[in-house]
């Protein structure tokens, strides 16, 4: 049997066009991203959490929809059929897309060398590539909708379409640029 998220999209047809994230992005069929946090105690293991179910929760962390995970998932249903109608695609495969261009490659450390403290650039593991890039979706998400007239799905789907289109109007590539310009003249 095959299942659908939220009943309508297929993430089995999704391509995962960066090698780099391959691995992180967990595009298992369920019907409602909900795992109830059974991935929670083992270190590395939310990469089995599918990617919805991770921009939920990442959705949920601040502000308004904390620990409203069915409210966020009705923003995040009516936010996947906004994108379908404006792109006419799987809106997992944009949500995919918009995560592997809203993620960090590189970033800086500090390097204390005597009592002095050296900025450093180093290649970001997928891993925190995918969490940043979720955590910069939903902080756009949240960001556009506060104080706003436009809907939180509204501000989600058009988050997710600036970000897979890499528009540099879009907070997430706005994030992900200014992370990569610090890290570029820390070289």
């Amino acid at each position: 049997m095959l299942y659908k998220i939220f009943g309508k999209w297929d993430p089995t047809e999704v391509e995962i066009k960066d090698p780099g994230i391959k691995r992180y992005v967990s595009l298992t069929p369920v019907i409602i991203p909900h795992s109830s946090g059974k991935h929670a105690r083992q270190q590395f293991n939310k990469s089995d959490i599918s990617i919805v179910e991770r921009l939920v929760n990442n959705i949920m962390r601040n502000g308004q929809n904390t620990g409203k995970k069915q409210t966020t998932l009705k923003i995040v249903e009516e936010a996947f059929d906004i994108v379908n109608k404006k792109t006419q695609q799987n809106p997992i495969q944009v949500l995919v897309n918009a995560i592997g261009q809203a993620g960090p490659r590189e970033e800086v450390v500090r390097l204390k060398y005597g009592g002095i403290s050296v900025p450093k650039a180093v290649d970001t593991a997928p891993q925190r590539r995918v969490d940043s890039a979720l955590r910069y979706i939903s902080m756009g998400t949240v960001n556009g909708a506060f104080k706003s007239k436009r809907s939180a799905a509204e501000c989600l789907a058009s988050e997710i379409i600036g970000a897979a289109n890499r528009d540099s109007k879009c907070f997430s590539i706005n994030r992900k640029d200014a992370k990569e310009r610090v890290a570029k003249a820390a070289r």
